[in-house]
């Protein structure tokens, strides 16, 4: 037989039918790079994950409040940042009401001080729709961002704190690479046109089968847990992943805007990144932390 001949089946792969829309090869790279740090961090432990969590929470909440505000939103970079390591530093002393209560004062801080942005002789413009963004924000990305960092505090008999991280990882990584070859080689059927075209139904069904399995088999290999318990927690972290992609995608189409920034090569801003993490961290911090008791 030829050697054409024997070669000739690899033409009947499917080829894909969207193109990926980035640098493959610089993505990868830098994604590792990611990788590799939250790896260093889980190590280390709470000490190493609530820095690195709290680092991207000012990366992230610097570029979002930097995009509204040039688009004429009046919103004070500053205190926002600090606001939102308030919130993820109190959840590490004090859990959930450590971050209620920091969440709480930022909203009272961001509710009365917009009243006198412009001092107590000028009245506020656009109070309801700045103050009502930042709000959105400080929920959006530190309140989200501090059930992530609250994975490395859940304890269990036996089961080390990091492995609840690495679960939580592994399924975030593999729900968007499922999505993603799924979405380039089968997307057809857009999911919601209006809000993101490229987004497809054939991607969220290789993020569901990615997320699902991974969840399986995390919980029941590293957690020691029913394997079900997995995939439930797994599609839930699919769904709110897919939902705060399309939130970002509006957030970006009503600013007129491709990327957050362009500080990350081949991926654009960290929170082009972080848009499906963080909603899937509340639901996954919810099922994992009940499973640690």
């Amino acid at each position: 037989m030829s050697e054409a001949r024997r070669l000739a089946p690899a033409g009947h792969l499917p080829k894909p039918k969207n193109n990926p829309g980035r640098n493959l090869p610089v993505a990868i790279a830098v994604g590792a790079f990611l990788g590799a740090l939250v790896l260093l961090a889980v190590w280390i432990g709470p000490a190493g994950w609530y820095p690195l969590v709290a680092a991207a929470v000012g990366v992230a909440t610097w570029e979002v409040v930097s995009r509204l505000r040039e688009h004429t939103y009046q919103i004070p970079l500053v205190p926002m940042i600090v606001l939102g390591q308030l919130m993820v530093w109190m959840s590490w002393p004090f859990d959930t009401r450590g971050l209620v209560a920091a969440y709480v004062t930022a909203v009272l801080v961001v509710m009365f001080g917009r009243l006198f942005y412009h001092g107590r002789t000028t009245p506020p413009q656009n109070y309801l729709r700045d103050t009502s963004m930042a709000i959105f924000v400080l929920t959006w990305i530190p309140m989200f961002a501090s059930f992530a960092a609250m994975l490395s505090l859940i304890s269990s008999d036996g089961v080390p704190g990091g492995l609840y991280i690495i679960t939580f990882m592994l399924c975030v990584v593999a729900s968007d690479t499922g999505g993603f070859i799924a979405g380039v080689m089968f997307g057809s059927h857009p999911m919601a046109p209006a809000v993101s075209p490229k987004k497809s139904w054939e991607g969220f069904a290789g993020s569901v089968v990615g997320g699902s399995v991974t969840g399986a088999l995390t919980v029941s290999m590293l957690l020691q847990h029913e394997w079900w318990v997995g995939a439930v927690m797994g599609v839930g972290l699919v769904i709110c992943a897919t939902l705060g992609d399309l939130v970002e995608s509006q957030f970006k189409r009503e600013l007129g805007i491709k990327d957050m920034s362009t500080i990350l090569p081949a991926h654009g801003g960290l929170m082009d990144r972080l848009d499906g993490m963080l909603p899937s961290a509340m639901v996954t911090w919810l099922v994992l932390s009940l499973l640690g008791g």
